[in-house]
């Protein structure tokens, strides 16, 4: 005999005043994490020709930053659990800025590569903090906020990028720059504290009253407990595919854009960052309508169809290569990808058999292998036969998210505790 549980579906209810400004909050968060980094990547020529790098080495140094997050990135759920998710995601933001600062006065590329390393790790932890704080704040509101949150941390990386773009124009040495970055965007988190949500994360002032994954286990048969492990186990690694594409295509922007356009194309420097913006800001535009596209077409079909879009559209901009044109293509390839890490981010918190929070934690570290790998591969690739032929990685991760989308839900989900 079979015994079956069922997790009870919470309906929508109006959100509190708390529960409206710890969204304010959150959202502040992943403004700010989104708007660090990228005040530095918009500058990366300019560190690149500093020190004299060859793109292999470029490459190696940048890739210093993601591997900080792999090794760093599964501590994130104890220093959650033990110091509430909120404080954890502000005190990672002001190392965040610290590395990053870092990072602009590294004068060789070992330096540069240890500055990365550390703002990595901080950033991988404040990542997990932050989406941890979000999915707590959206279980109280009953319905999807996740991607709303993430266009807010595509915001801040349009803000960061526009900064460093106003920088370059106006000719603000890079260090000046980014002590300004780190500084705002510390008081920003800092500020955000107050209004996030109190006690721990976990207790019952999240609003949820759900199935402890123990008790499921106690009653579900052993055979079916190991089915249902065993299916897990591929659909939590096809969500990290998933993830990973999305990060291969950011990183694309975020390392590869600017040097690409005022390297092989000759674009000035303010119009070579430009191509780095066109993509988060197509990002945040993508995030920003995709809730409601999500709920009318589902998961899947919003990835295929964004897996499309990022694949013609960057293929397009490599086959035929113009400055406008390759603007125009990374804005397509931001917009394709955009609402792939939060789908994966959703569909793995809710993965059965897992306890809470850890499908997200898997997802958000082992999706960092995309940001680790990406950098290395293209600046070989790049040194062997050209950078125009590394960008590549674009479309074909635009390939795998359309073979891909099928472990999506064809539909969104109703919310359910967790």
């Amino acid at each position: 005999m079979r015994t079956i549980v069922h997790m009870t579906t919470v309906a929508p209810v109006a959100p509190s005043t708390t529960d409206r400004r710890a969204r304010l909050a959150v959202s502040a968060l992943f403004l700010t994490n989104g708007a660090l980094f990228m005040n530095l990547a918009p500058r990366w020529p300019e560190v690149q020709a500093s020190l004299g790098l060859s793109n292999a080495t470029f490459g190696l140094s940048v890739a210093a930053f993601p591997l900080g997050a792999v090794l760093a990135g599964l501590a994130a759920g104890a220093l959650v659990r033990r110091f509430g998710s909120a404080r954890v995601a502000v005190v990672g933001t002001i190392g965040v800025g610290v590395g990053v600062l870092l990072a602009g006065h590294a004068p060789s590329a070992p330096l540069l590569a240890a500055a990365l390393l550390v703002g990595g790790g901080l950033d991988a932890v404040t990542d997990v903090a932050q989406n941890a704080h979000g999915l707590r704040v959206q279980r109280r509101y009953g319905r999807s906020i996740i991607n709303s949150l993430h266009a807010l941390w595509s915001i801040g990386a349009v803000i960061g990028g526009l900064m460093a773009t106003g920088a370059v124009t106006l000719g603000i040495p890079l260090g000046t720059h980014l002590a300004v970055s780190a500084v705002l965007f510390a008081l920003v988190a800092v500020a955000a504290l107050r209004w996030c949500l109190p006690g721990r994360d976990g207790e019952a002032t999240d609003g949820v009253t759900a199935t402890a994954p123990e008790q499921v286990e106690e009653v579900a048969a052993a055979p079916r407990r190991a089915g249902v492990a065993r299916r897990t186990r591929w659909l939590l690694a096809a969500l990290v595919l998933v993830a990973m594409s999305g990060t291969l295509v950011e990183d694309a922007g975020i390392t590869w854009a600017a040097i690409y356009l005022s390297g092989s194309l000759g674009a000035t420097a303010s119009v070579a960052a430009l191509g780095f913006v066109a993509l988060v800001a197509a990002q945040t535009v993508g995030r920003l309508v995709g809730d409601r596209l999500v709920d009318r077409f589902g998961q899947r079909a919003v990835a295929r169809a964004g897996g499309l879009v990022a694949g013609v559209g960057m293929g397009l901009a490599l086959a035929f290569p113009s400055v406008p044109g390759t603007v125009a293509g990374f804005a397509a390839a931001g917009l394709g990808v955009a609402t792939l890490v939060p789908a994966a981010m959703h569909e793995a918190d809710e993965l059965p058999g897992l306890r809470p929070g850890t499908g997200l934690t898997v997802v958000s570290w082992l999706m960092r292998l995309g940001f680790l790998l990406s950098p290395p591969v293209v600046g070989a690739v790049a040194d062997a036969v050209g950078l125009r032929t590394g960008l590549l990685v674009v479309p074909l991760a635009g390939v795998a998210v359309v073979l891909l989308a099928g472990v999506l839900s064809p539909r969104r989900r109703a919310t359910v505790p967790a």
